[in-house]
């Protein structure tokens, strides 16, 4: 699911990097833009990892930095291959809960999605579900939805409440407040059910709680989802269901367990709430295809001009990946093509490298410059993950990521949002920047989104 659309001025952030000049007239616009049209193109089939249009889209980035005069990165490759394992789950899998009422099934897509943690093609789970509230261990806030015997949760599907709790009138910043959390992320729901030795994790979905609609839900995990692919001498716990569910499939399976979810719900939102045994069973006979593959991050580099920082490195990323091929739209278009979401961000940095590449080396950032576009973003920011665990350079000589997921496709402004600043060192830097160019600084407008 999409983790951040980002309005940013390229400038404004390159700006400080390098030297005081405006820089305006050395990006080359026209070719900019076809670099953006040309990785929309049906060619490039939407860019889904592990398929032949992902493949010619990343060879064709690496074509471009190449032409651009951006060196490689890799041991003189542009391309560091990502290990992935894919799944597409058998739309016809049933799910089935025995309850107080009765056994009720519910179908996939309609009521629920569902994918395994398991990198396998069968799964058969049958397990006991339990209400863990938000599904959240928060010591800092004195938080904690997992109270009780730790037997309670080992073997069983957790049913979670996505996003944060509410901040009250007495703790407005409770969770960060309106701001989302790491701890509202369905990404560290399933990382904390692991560590309980739960079974699987469903998710209850309302477009309020998620930012999007179940149509989101229902496209990103109704074709191929994908993991880092695990080692045979990897030990790595899993959840063996991943999953999603309607708001009112969670009434149905509340009701069936003469629950009220609406009470449970708001006991959740208190200290005080205790997990809930549900007396129901869930049960699946997952069945998925399975590919193997790598996909790259592609990979370039403008060395610096300082003899010594030169061997420290500014990121500038924008992955490549889109969502492919999926349902066809009411035209019958069936191609993601992304444009916005990134291939404007690719191009953007490519137009970075391009014009630092471009210039005397005594011109330069003192830094040098990493040109890093990741794969697999949509997928869960797969291809970042695995260059943050398997760096080119290392971490502790990485200075900063300038990160640009859609371009500013409004024209000249006058404000900017640069997300995540107020939580790194860069924030001096930016609004020096705003204020030589009579800039407006603003927050983030919408931090329930998480961006």
């Amino acid at each position: 699911m999409k983790r951040s659309v980002s309005v940013l001025v390229i400038l404004a952030f390159l700006a400080p990097l390098i030297v005081a000049q405006d820089l305006s007239s050395r990006f080359n616009a026209g070719e900019m833009r076809q670099r953006v049209i040309r990785l929309s193109s049906d060619e490039f089939e939407g860019r889904g990892p592990g398929t032949e249009g992902g493949r010619k889209a990343a060879q064709y980035i690496a074509d471009q930095m190449k032409a651009a005069g951006i060196a490689p990165a890799n041991r003189g490759s542009y391309f560091q291959n990502v290990p992935l394992v894919g799944l597409k789950a058998d739309p016809a899998t049933e799910l089935r809960i025995a309850g107080k009422s009765g056994t009720e099934t519910f179908r996939f897509g309609d009521d629920y999605v569902v994918t395994t943690g398991a990198q396998s093609d069968h799964v058969a789970v049958n397990a006991d579900l339990v209400f863990v509230g938000y599904g959240i261990d928060a010591p800092q806030y004195k938080w904690n939805d997992y109270k009780g015997d730790p037997s309670l949760f080992r073997g069983k599907i957790l049913v979670m409440l996505v996003n944060d709790p509410p901040a009250t009138s007495a703790e407005p910043q409770l969770f960060g407040g309106k701001a989302l959390t790491y701890y509202g992320r369905w990404t560290y729901k399933y990382e904390e059910a692991v560590r309980r030795g739960a079974a699987g994790v469903l998710l209850i979905h309302t477009t309020e709680s998620a930012g999007y609609g179940w149509n989101v839900v229902r496209t990103s995990n109704g074709s191929w989802r994908y993991e880092i692919a695990r080692t045979p001498a990897d030990k790595t716990p899993f959840v063996k269901i991943k999953g999603w569910m309607t708001n009112e499939t969670a009434k149905k399976i509340f009701g069936n367990a003469k629950l009220n979810l609406d009470d449970l719900r708001k006991a959740a939102q208190t200290r005080d709430f205790r997990p809930v045994n549900m007396g129901t069973t869930a049960s699946l006979d997952l069945r998925s295809e399975l590919k193997r593959l790598q996909s790259p991050n592609v990979v370039g580099m403008v060395k610096g001009s300082d003899p010594k920082l030169s061997s420290q490195y500014v990121v500038f990323s924008a992955h490549w990946d889109h969502l492919g091929i999926g349902e066809p739209d009411k035209n019958g278009d069936r191609i993601f093509n992304g444009a916005y979401d990134n291939a404007s961000g690719v191009a953007a940095i490519l137009g970075i490298g391009e014009v630092l590449a471009k210039m005397p080396l005594s011109e330069r950032p003192r830094r040098s410059v990493l040109i890093l576009s990741p794969t697999a973003e949509e997928q869960g920011l797969l291809g970042a993950e695995y260059y943050a665990t398997h760096p080119l350079f290392p971490l502790s000589r990485t200075a900063a990521d300038i990160n640009i997921d859609g371009v500013n496709f409004f024209g000249k402004v006058s404000d900017f949002s640069p997300l995540g600043a107020n939580k790194s060192t860069l924030s001096g830097l930016i609004n020096e920047v705003a204020s030589e160019r009579s800039m407006t600084v603003k927050p983030d407008t919408r931090p329930e989104q998480g961006f």
